[in-house]
């Protein structure tokens, strides 16, 4: 049997090299593309002496020139935490455009089957908890957010429309939270912040009361649901996430306590459009993917306390 071809755009972020190291596992050939803007070469360094891996460093809203032929592309390039997408929020929205009218462009010249990473962000400030893919989201497209969550949403039109139109075989995967080793000390999400500032003993700062909510999922159980809906015949999005709720406020009291930190807890003004909740409703994956997350919080946080140990100066 032919080995696999699978291009990994964004391949170099948080998640995509996550991606890139299971399809590897797989006996996949990998190309990783990456312009670097967020993502970081030493989360791939470990892969590039390995024949079946590739890197090019490439910004995706160019055109897209790939040689060999290609059986799958996941389209993961974007920045994707508040504080990357308020800085580069031009860059932003042209990926989930341009950027992904040429990841689609590129699955039908190859005839490649295509996974848009979209994003729990497309319900925006949600009036429905938890989040079935049926809800059409509370998304203010002019808020300091909008860039991402209209991005996305814009993404995910276009998909359909490829499908639809001209037949390319597509998948979307509407992905909560998710953390874990390589994210960065200032990604500027809750976990990566709560654990560097616990690990420095510094104030850990949690945004308005610190009861609104999140759901949390492990690295390793995202990239198995991803695995399992591109193997799959869906086309509709799906949520890949953990659906154990719990607030911000307890959140900062678990890594306070795990990480064994003299951190105290200190409260700062809510960002605009912050959602006050956030749990995804995974009853697709569990029925059609037989999908579920394996990684409890704890011992997640552990895992990830033990990385940013390491990495955190």
């Amino acid at each position: 049997m032919r080995e696999k071809t699978v291009l990994i755009t964004g391949g170099a972020g948080f998640i995509g090299s996550h991606l890139c190291d299971l399809f590897l596992e797989k006996g996949c050939k990998v190309i990783c593309m990456d312009n670097l803007i967020t993502g970081k070469i030493e989360n791939i360094a470990h892969n590039l002496k390995n024949k079946n891996f590739e890197f090019l460093e490439h910004n995706v809203t160019k055109y897209i020139d790939i040689k060999c032929g290609l059986d799958y592309i996941l389209h993961f390039a974007s920045p994707a935490s508040p504080a990357d997408y308020l800085k580069y929020p031009i860059q932003t929205l042209k990926v989930g455009s341009l950027g992904t009218h040429n990841a689609l462009g590129l699955a039908m010249k190859k005839k490649a089957t295509f996974l848009l990473a979209s994003t729990s962000e497309v319900y925006g400030d949600p009036l429905v908890n938890p989040q079935p893919e049926s809800y059409w989201g509370n998304v203010n497209p002019i808020g300091p957010r909008g860039v991402y969550d209209e991005a996305k949403r814009f993404a995910e039109a276009m998909t359909m429309a490829y499908h639809r139109y001209h037949k390319v075989d597509t998948r979307i995967v509407r992905i909560f939270n998710t953390y874990g080793p390589r994210m960065r000390e200032h990604d500027g999400r809750a976990i990566p912040n709560f654990i560097s500032q616990a690990l420095k003993n510094r104030p850990i700062t949690v945004y308005g009361t610190g009861r609104q909510t999140r759901s949390f999922c492990y690295i390793s159980d995202m990239v198995d649901g991803i695995y399992k809906l591109i193997n799959s015949g869906i086309t509709e999005p799906v949520n890949i996430g953990n659906p154990h709720e719990m607030t911000l406020l307890g959140l900062a009291r678990t890594v306070i306590r795990i990480s064994g930190s003299k951190s105290k807890v200190i409260f700062k003004e809510l960002p605009v459009d912050d959602p006050k909740v956030r749990c995804p409703d995974i009853s697709m994956a569990k029925k059609a993917l037989k999908w579920a997350p394996k990684v409890a919080l704890e011992s997640g946080l552990n895992r990830t306390i033990a990385y940013f140990r390491s990495a955190v100066r």
